[in-house]
């Protein structure tokens, strides 16, 4: 290479990848529309999906990790953008989101982070294990439920303005949620408007979520 060109060459282009992480017990068709709506509405490049392992404020999960896991990658199989990272799975230990970040930041050093988290999730934001060293790596996202009131001039307290903003992005109200397919399930209830067909089939070959 002519070392006279090196100063007019255009530094990389950052790709744009997100950060989705979550119990995923199970996962249902308000995670996928939300996946959908982030890659879109932030024109992201990639989107890292991210199941816990041990989460630190639970002492145990309901479901085997290994079933969540497999049930996220029956979910995301046909989605060319999305990837089912299984690092929190397989770590030992409480599961920390500044762990995976700060490893994921060395593996992919052009890569602009963008830490999706739910609305209840950012009311106790600063519970989060260094959650200031969070957003220096990564851009807060918080995806807005209706029923929830926050909005981004009370986060901007979490962390130093000067630097970071965190973004809002709003999200149609879907009335799903994990706790209600697992009562469902429990009961011998149909839940074919909550899940994907592939993840109910799963369910069922595996006996999960049932009481009796």
């Amino acid at each position: 290479m002519d070392l006279s060109t090196l100063d007019t060459l255009e530094p990389p282009v950052q790709r744009k990848v997100g950060l989705f992480g979550g119990s995923f017990d199970p996962p249902h068709l308000a995670h996928m529309a939300l996946a959908q709506h982030a890659i879109d509405r932030l024109e992201l490049d990639e989107l890292r999906v991210v199941p816990s392992g041990q989460a630190w404020y639970k002492k145990s999960s309901e479901t085997h990790r290994l079933h969540r896991l497999a049930m996220v990658k029956l979910c995301f199989a046909q989605w060319p953008q999305v990837i089912v990272d299984d690092r929190e799975i397989l770590r030992e230990g409480p599961s920390y989101t500044i762990d995976s970040l700060r490893e994921l930041s060395t593996e992919h050093t052009n890569c602009r982070w963008y830490l999706i988290i739910g609305e209840d999730q950012a009311r106790s934001f600063e519970t989060w294990r260094e959650w200031s060293e969070i957003v220096q790596l990564a851009q807060l996202v918080v995806a807005k439920r209706p029923d929830l009131d926050i909005s981004v001039p009370d986060m901007a307290g979490w962390h130093n303005q000067a630097t970071h903003t965190a973004v809002e992005l709003d999200f149609p109200m879907m009335d799903i949620s994990a706790t209600s397919v697992r009562a469902a399930l429990a009961q011998h209830r149909p839940v074919f408007q909550w899940l994907s067909p592939a993840v109910i089939d799963y369910i069922h070959r595996h006996n999960l979520y049932r009481t009796t």
